[in-house]
């Protein structure tokens, strides 16, 4: 089994050690084993739990999600109940979507609209001189 150090793992996963460090404090990587001296070292499944992070912020979870994925994937998860995690995300996006669509649309029609009708709506704003 390959030990690494957290640098190690930081090249082998393309994060940086910093955000390893993160991940243990906040609980979304297990504390890795220590040597005798103190050092920290990670074994070959820690690439895979980075690996997962990545993939699933890449997803849109947040790392309160990930965090409690992670846990989950530590016990024993069912199928169903992940099925149901990754169900529930994917209608979220789906709302998110649907939300930027109509955020386009009005933007579409903003960007239709008649020149003539921009001046009268910018003149609206326009402060008046005294000498009006």
């Amino acid at each position: 089994m390959e030990l690494m150090t957290r640098g190690e793992l930081a090249k082998k996963t393309g994060v940086s050690p910093a955000a390893i460090r993160y991940y243990e404090e906040h609980n979304i990587l297990p504390a890795p084993r220590r040597r005798s001296n103190g050092y920290r070292f990670y074994t070959e499944d820690y690439v895979v739990k980075i690996q997962l992070i990545k993939d699933a912020k890449t997803l849109g979870y947040s790392l309160k999600e990930i965090a409690e994925i992670m846990n989950m994937l530590s016990q024993d998860i069912d199928l169903d109940t992940l099925r149901e995690i990754v169900h529930l995300k994917h209608e979220e996006i789906e709302k998110k979507i649907k939300s930027l669509r109509l955020i386009q649309d009005l933007l579409s029609n903003l960007l239709k609209t008649p020149e003539t009708k921009v001046h009268v709506y910018l003149e609206s704003f326009r402060v008046p001189n005294q000498d009006d």
